[in-house]
């Protein structure tokens, strides 16, 4: 499974929309193995580019503090879930939480409608 989460200095950035860059984890859902971290940088903010950017590379999910709603609805489309709320950490420390069960998510951070 890829999953894609914005990154800012290696932490998870709190806003899906501009975040200057992604890591895509390459994990397995079974073991909750991370098989690989790549990070890359985030093209230019443009509202309903990313979710095509991301479905381009194969990405399943996005792990996020906020995003938007139309980028949710866009990436839906894209068959790629989302999961907000997540206050930081590591990419890894956020996909190994979730595989475990144990990731806590509170409230959307994003305040506002764009993608």
């Amino acid at each position: 499974m890829k999953i894609a989460i914005p990154v800012a200095d290696g932490q998870l950035f709190s806003h899906f929309g501009h975040c200057p860059g992604f890591a895509f984890i390459d994990a397995d859902p079974e073991t909750g193995e991370i098989k690989a971290r790549i990070d890359v940088a985030a093209p230019p903010h443009e509202p309903g580019l990313l979710p095509v950017w991301l479905a381009e590379r194969d990405v399943e999910m996005v792990m996020t503090g906020g995003i938007g709603p139309k980028a949710v609805d866009l990436l839906a489309q894209k068959n790629i879930a989302v999961v907000t709320g997540i206050a930081g950490g590591t990419p890894e420390a956020v996909v190994m939480a979730y595989f475990a069960g144990v990731l806590e998510t509170g409230g959307n951070a994003c305040t506002h409608e764009s993608a």
